[in-house]
């Protein structure tokens, strides 16, 4: 494994919530990392980590291959790997979204 894969599983694994994205949370990048900033914020979390894959070519790419998943951002809750954007909205409007973050904050 990489040093890139080790990184970017040790920090998805040791932080319980953290977004990949473009940008930061104060300054996203583009649309999708700031409307997936909204949807965790909305979810009630207050210290959002964050990686800004923009200042690091290695872990942009990394995070693809690590997730098999083409598109950032990418959302991670206890180290599995939730999705996008897209799906992010998804189970933000059904409640699962909350209900896997609340869970994690609490338990």
């Amino acid at each position: 494994m990489s040093d890139v894969q080790t990184w970017i599983k040790e920090t998805v694994t040791n932080t319980p919530v953290v977004l990949f994205m473009k940008g930061t949370a104060q300054f996203p990048q583009c649309g999708f990392s700031g409307r997936a900033i909204q949807i965790l914020k909305a979810c009630g979390v207050d210290n959002i980590a964050t990686v800004n894959v923009l200042e690091d070519a290695e872990v942009r790419q990394g995070i693809k291959e690590f997730s098999n998943w083409p598109t950032i951002p990418q959302l991670y809750v206890n180290g599995e790997f939730v999705g996008g954007s897209d799906i992010m909205t998804e189970m933000y409007e059904s409640g699962e979204l909350q209900a896997l973050i609340s869970k994690q904050q609490n338990g």
